[in-house]
């Protein structure tokens, strides 16, 4: 129970100096991807931003400009008291307010345009994520490096590619900006030009190199991370509430909980004061120069060299240029920090997925059935093998059941049958193709599945049910039928709005079923589809009663008498009406042969059949 300790600093972390220049190229190539992105997300959004910052950065070196000829035109009015004088002071004034009023309305129209932007772009990288996700094999989600990846990506990598874009255009608005203010702040004297870049470097490093740092913290974390949010779906989630309350759990699963926060906040708030601390003296060095720049101005304004307007525009023009000499510097921060968060999301988009190379929808020998022929599979990260030189063939409507103990493998063969795993050797054929060489799709409507571990969905019965073909997901007649044939309609009948009665207890109005209730419409799920010519029930009737067991494989039987039906089961009152029985034992074929010769033969199978039966004498 012990929490994990953060990862030494060589397990892919960046140098703790400042950003390599390849890191700072890097971000060029990320930019391209992210504006690229943004662009295609909405066009017209993009180009209105476009503009707008452009607007936006001629704005101060206008109002600069107009605020010195409205502080000479007030001071020349007020020294000759000419009428033609004052007019002017009160022109440049209206000058300043319709200034002031493009500047307002073009920033609160962009703030406007980035939210919708926002919005949009956040919702097609969770799609872009989600459908990556679809793209996965089983053993991606059986992979915690993955499960990080994808934790990551969806923290922080939405948000990124528009602040990543918005940077690009803060960076091009403050250049225009600081061009105008350059050139009029170079009228006084071009020295105070360095004067502005001196101050202004150290803190542009400074802050990129804490950029990275906090990058690092962010990578290090997530596996806990993952775990603070497993332990916080512990505590708050349904289907843990009954187990944590009865075994008292919640107080330690909780303290753990905390354990992780601290953990996560030390590094945290280390970072924080280092790089507040940091930042507090570079700003205290940045004012300096700006008061220092300001007693030069007024020296030159006491002397004579300069008049009070142009005193009091090159002072606004040099806090206007440090303040945009500053953001433009940490935009380019910025975009470093954006291109390292944001290149989560494209670690996990480039992340290679098995080609799709399949499109047989028509067998080679069709009426061939099912073959494992010399089938071995061992899981990713193991050594031992789940499957070890399995060969079976189950012609059409025959019925195989399979038995063994837990981990015996009778699981992971269904699952190479379905496509979800591809053997380590050997071949699944269907129909004398092999598995790999059919389209997923349709192979997988030939095959109708119920795992021991099926899904309850937090969606209506008929949903529930309907989601065993996708075509018929929303056809209630074939829900009907299906759940007439998976002994759900009873359960049905008794709920208060029938097929539109939403199941579980996350969302208002659901009802919750017992285990058994939920295993029926599992079944009904399965029933659903009627092309399915192989059906697979992996312990389907474990959470139901003797009678209900009954009921369904007869009704089972019934249902696949022209198909192959392959059974799962530790009950030997439901194999005993297979055809054929298969014992694996660590991954292989220990027997094989119907009920009668596995009883005659005095193998494992009569040992565990005898062992069953003494219980219930």
């Amino acid at each position: 129970m012990a929490v994990r300790r953060p990862r030494p600093a060589h397990h892919g972390a960046a140098p703790a100096a400042a950003p390599k220049l390849r890191d700072l190229l890097g971000v060029i190539g990320y930019a391209r991807r992210a504006l690229g992105l943004v662009w295609t997300t909405s066009r017209a959004i993009t180009i209105s931003l476009a503009v707008g910052s452009v607007l936006l950065g001629l704005m101060p070196g206008a109002m600069a400009w107009t605020g010195k000829r409205l502080v000479d035109a007030v001071v020349h009015a007020a020294a000759t008291g000419e009428d033609a004088a004052r007019h002017r002071a009160l022109v440049w004034v209206g000058v300043e307010l319709g200034l002031a009023i493009a500047l307002a309305t073009t920033s609160r129209v962009l703030s406007i345009l980035r939210s919708l932007l926002r919005a949009q772009l956040g919702n097609r990288i969770n799609v872009m994520i989600l459908d990556k996700a679809l793209a996965f094999d089983l053993t991606h989600f059986e992979d915690s490096e993955v499960y990080d990846m994808l934790t990551r990506a969806r923290r922080e990598a939405s948000s990124r590619p528009l602040s990543m874009v918005m940077s690009t255009f803060s960076i091009g608005q403050q250049v225009i900006s600081l061009v105008s203010l350059a050139a009029l702040l170079a009228g006084f004297s071009p020295a105070a030009l360095a004067v502005l870049l001196a101050a202004a470097i150290p803190a542009f490093l400074v802050e990129a190199k804490f950029s990275g740092d906090a990058f690092r913290l962010f990578r290090w974390r997530t596996p806990e991370t993952r775990e603070q949010a497993y332990l916080e779906s512990a505590l708050a989630r349904d289907d843990h509430a009954k187990e944590v309350k009865l075994y008292d759990l919640g107080p330690r699963f909780l303290q753990r909980y905390q354990e992780i926060f601290e953990l996560v906040y030390a590094g945290d708030a280390k970072l924080a004061w280092r790089r507040g601390l940091w930042g507090l003296g570079l700003g205290v060095l940045g004012t300096v120069a700006f008061y220092g720049m300001y007693l030069w101005v007024a020296r030159a304004a006491i002397a004579g060299a300069i008049s009070l307007g142009a005193m009091t525009m090159y002072v606004v023009v040099f806090r206007q240029a440090q303040s945009s000499l500053a953001s433009v510097l940490g935009d380019v921060g910025g975009l470093y920090e954006d291109n390292l968060y944001l290149s989560t999301l494209y670690e996990l988009l480039d992340l290679p997925t098995a080609p799709r190379t399949g499109g047989v929808t028509v067998g080679a020998a069709p009426g061939d059935g099912v073959r494992f022929d010399d089938v071995s599979f061992v899981y990713p990260g193991s050594t031992e093998p789940a499957l070890a030189g399995v060969s079976l063939h189950v012609p059409p409507g025959s019925k195989l059941a399979i038995v063994g103990e837990n981990g015996s493998g009778k699981t992971t063969l269904i699952k190479l049958l379905a496509g979800l795993y591809q053997p380590t050797s050997g071949e699944v054929r269907v129909d004398g193709t092999p598995v790999r060489d059919w389209d997923p799709m349709a192979l997988r409507r030939r095959i109708g599945v119920i795992f021991q571990d099926f899904v309850r969905y937090q969606l209506t019965v008929g949903e529930n049910i309907g989601a065993g073909d996708e075509r018929a997901f929303d056809d209630r007649d074939r829900w009907a039928a299906a759940a007439e044939q998976g002994l759900a309609a009873p359960v049905v009948a008794e709920l208060p709005a029938g097929y539109d009665t939403r199941l579980g207890k996350w969302f208002k109005d659901g009802r919750e079923l017992s285990l058994g209730q939920w295993q029926k419409v599992a079944l009904a799920r399965a029933f659903m589809r009627k092309d399915a010519d192989i059906l697979v029930l992996d312990e389907p009737t474990a959470s139901m009663d003797a009678a209900a067991e009954v009921a369904i494989f007869d009704r089972f039987r019934e249902r696949t008498k022209d198909q192959i039906a392959i059974v799962i089961s530790h009950r030997f009152s439901t194999v005993r009406m297979a055809d054929t029985i298969v014992v694996l034992d660590g991954g292989r074929v220990l027997e094989r042969g119907s009920h009668d010769e596995l009883l005659a033969a005095g193998g494992r199978y009569a040992t565990l059949f005898n062992l069953q039966a003494r219980g219930y004498r």
